[in-house]
């Protein structure tokens, strides 16, 4: 990698984060008091939310309804700096416009998916789309994370593309997160880039024991929405070097992140929190995707049971 100058930035977002789930009402207008109450809980056992992700159904969402659900966390009090909006799209207008939103409103960055419409499209291609983005927004503030997620997009971020916009806009360039699920691309992001100011952000809270280690920022995973508080204090156990019981909570995150690993996550997830919270509009998903079945969802609630999670904790 060629050497770049480059300042770092000390409010950058490092840690534990939650792609925070979408709450809807029975008519799938976005429930705001069970949003916000989520992201509180969420804030409170030392999360920060990267709201509108894969796993808020980010992609069933407007960008207005996008902007106005962020406005009025803002307006609730929820601090700017723990914000990681995703604003990726297939369009790049609404690419800047929900980009300059976030950045303007003082969020501590942006999750940028690929524009993944158009499949086997070249590096050139992904280049010309960041590089406009970040011309158009013209913000010094701006701190983009990039998002690999090539199964669902099929429109992967590769090594080479990092290198090439962390070159040209090292500023801009903050990091990733990495979704792909392989251990080996998340470590040769870090061990590549994390030298240039570049954070790696794992997608599971299983990979923190690795990543953290080498120089990964922490993790952006989906589980953070149901189990914060443990992924939290392993978080903390790690990078304050205390080995025996950052064993410990590994073990006991992982049992709970195969648990729903193994299931449809989203569904899943949102089953769990109407069952714990007595919610039950909290299990409504928007189309195409499907809720839970109950019997499904009984069973998920026996697992968690035996695994010795205890969903008073989400109280």
């Amino acid at each position: 990698m060629t050497s770049v100058a480059f300042q770092p930035r000390q409010d950058r977002l490092r840690g534990v984060l939650a792609p925070v789930l979408t709450p809807f009402t029975a008519n799938l207008d976005p429930d705001w008091p069970a949003f916000f109450n989520h992201c509180q809980w969420l804030l409170e056992n030392g999360a920060s939310l990267a709201i509108f992700g894969t796993n808020s159904e980010a992609a069933s969402l407007s960008v207005d309804e996008r902007i106005a659900m962020t406005d009025r966390l803002l307006e609730a009090g929820i601090p700017g700096p723990r914000l990681m909006p995703g604003t990726g799209s297939c369009a790049l207008s609404d690419t800047v416009r929900l980009t300059r939103h976030a950045v303007e409103n003082g969020a501590g960055g942006v999750l940028v998916l690929p524009p993944f419409y158009f499949k086997g499209v070249s590096d050139d291609g992904l280049y010309a789309y960041y590089a406009e983005l970040i011309e158009r927004v013209g913000d010094a503030r701006l701190a983009m994370y990039l998002y690999h997620i090539p199964q669902l997009t099929q429109v992967p971020i590769s090594l080479s593309l990092i290198e090439r916009l962390l070159k040209k806009y090292p500023q801009a360039i903050a990091g990733a997160k990495d979704s792909s699920g392989d251990w080996e691309n998340s470590r040769a992001m870090i061990e590549q880039f994390s030298g240039e100011g570049f954070d790696v952000f794992p997608a599971s809270e299983s990979l923190l024991s690795r990543a953290l280690p080498i120089g990964g920022a922490g993790c952006i995973s989906a589980t953070v929405n149901i189990n914060p508080h443990g992924i939290q204090a392993l978080y903390e156990a790690l990078t304050s070097g205390n080995e025996q019981d950052a064993s410990a909570l590994q073990g006991e995150v992982d049992k709970v992140r195969q648990i729903y690993q193994s299931t449809a996550m989203i569904s899943a997830m949102k089953y769990t929190l109407a069952a714990a919270l007595g919610h039950s509009s909290w299990a409504t998903v928007r189309p195409p995707l499907v809720p839970m079945a109950r019997k499904d969802g009984a069973a998920l609630l026996a697992r968690l049971d035996l695994a010795s999670f205890s969903l008073n904790r989400m109280q």
